[in-house]
């Protein structure tokens, strides 16, 4: 594996020039502006806090980046993970999360060894639409305590939201003009400004300078603010100075199985996905060791787990990206920005940041696939693609899309004891010229004997 990831460096970087870094250069840039807001969000989303999100963007495009199986993946927090690990965080806290998070990776690494990433290509497109539907509803769930400003108990979205029967529910409303505000710019957001400045970031912009216009006194804020983000690249809860989850670590096993079995969809369908946009096979072995590596890493670092994310991979491959480098400008350029807006970062509303999360889980859908799911009517496939998204919401990812394959099997196998054979006469003419039908009894005949 290293003799080959060296022989594709070398043919990734041929002919590399000053042109071929400008373009990694502004795709870099432009990627990072894209995933700045995202890092943010959905750092606070899984249990953690913004810093640890911006740590998990930074590692992950580095150390992700540079031994990725692609030219093109870019790594990160996402909103698929977020949805798994504020559960592991309810329970076991942010310790629990990143100890977590390492196992993960260590799993990732067996799964690579194992040669277990080919599976991916086999899992029904219902059962994936169906995961990540839900995930969407478990995201958009999270964050209406953000969103609203509101207390609730649980320890996933369904008993949250049952929790407000029992501690009432009263929206702060100043939350709710925020995150109201974030919602409608980026929905109204002119689709060909996107490219040049993303939506997200436009709106938190905005929201922040509101902020500061009606709330000058951090202290004093009528809305919760991101808070401090501390200028450093080791957060002061990573693993380093914390340890490990010791005292839980059987009980971690089951969340880091989902965490890694996630990790290693999320990253390969993003690299076959985005590989047909840049004409580029993906080592998907390789992607699972650089995916296990990175995740292992990070939580050293206090991020929480990342995956490669076809947002922001897409975003670099339209924005001209030739080499992996713009990965680590993407690093660089998050890096510069904790440092420097760190003050400017820590102003930023949790409603706004809901907003931004409430668009990307809307987003997340596969709604073309979805309608046309209803409109032809596949019942088989609105079955498995409901089942999947009912399971994984109320259950866990590892749960769902086994039920989802259990549920795609069975309606094979009913639909596979419906078979019909039917025989007609050959039709002489729609048979391409110079073929008769005569000429082709033999090859009937040979095929019925070998079938008998």
């Amino acid at each position: 594996m290293l003799k080959k990831y060296l022989s594709d460096l070398k043919r990734e970087f041929s002919g590399y020039n000053a042109k071929g870094f400008s373009r990694d250069l502004m795709a870099g840039l432009t990627v990072a502006a894209v995933a700045l807001p995202l890092a943010l969000a959905f750092g606070v989303s899984s249990g953690a806090d913004a810093a640890a999100g911006l740590i998990t963007a930074i590692v992950a495009g580095l150390v992700i980046g540079l031994l990725s199986g692609a030219s093109f993946q870019i790594s990160g927090p996402t909103g698929a993970m977020s949805a798994i690990l504020v559960t592991v965080s309810a329970r076991f806290g942010l310790q629990g999360v990143l100890t977590a998070g390492l196992l993960s990776g260590v799993l990732l690494l067996i799964l690579a060894l194992l040669r277990v990433g080919r599976l991916v290509s086999f899992l029904p497109a219902p059962v994936i639409t169906g995961f990540t539907s839900g995930i969407a509803v478990i995201i958009a769930l999270g964050q209406v305590d953000n969103l609203f400003d509101t207390v609730s108990q649980g320890e996933n979205a369904i008993t949250k939201l049952l929790s407000y029967g029992s501690l009432g529910f009263a929206p702060n409303w100043w939350a709710v003009g925020f995150g109201v505000a974030v919602i409608l710019i980026m929905v109204l957001y002119p689709k060909k400004w996107n490219s040049v400045f993303p939506s997200s970031l436009a709106a938190l912009i905005v929201a922040v300078a509101a902020n500061f216009f009606l709330n000058p006194d951090a202290a004093a804020s009528t809305v919760k603010e991101v808070g401090v983000i501390p200028q450093t690249l080791i957060s002061p809860q990573s693993l380093l100075f914390t340890g490990l989850d010791l005292a839980h670590w059987q009980q971690l096993l089951a969340p880091a199985f989902s965490i890694a079995i996630l990790g290693m969809i999320e990253s390969l369908l993003c690299g076959a996905a985005a590989g047909k946009m840049k004409h580029e096979k993906m080592d998907a072995g390789r992607e699972l060791v650089a995916q296990g590596i990175g995740n292992i890493l990070i939580p050293l670092f206090g991020g929480v787990p990342a995956t490669a994310a076809i947002a922001r991979t897409s975003v670099v491959i339209k924005s001209g990206g030739q080499t992996r480098l713009a990965s680590v400008i993407h690093s660089i350029t998050l890096i510069l920005s904790m440092f420097l807006l760190g003050g400017v970062m820590s102003r930023i509303p949790l409603a706004a940041l809901a907003g931004v999360l409430m668009v990307t889980a809307w987003r997340m859908n596969e709604w073309s696939a979805i309608r046309q799911m209803f409109r032809q009517k596949r019942w088989p496939a609105i079955l498995q693609f409901l089942i999947t998204m009912l399971a994984t919401v109320i259950f866990d990812l590892t749960v769902a899309i086994l039920i989802g394959l259990a549920v795609a099997m069975l309606l094979f196998i009913l639909k596979s004891c419906d078979l019909t054979i039917e025989m007609r006469d050959v039709e002489a003419d729609r048979l391409p010229d110079g073929v008769t039908a005569r000429s082709i009894y033999p090859v009937l005949c040979s095929s019925e004997r070998r079938s008998a």
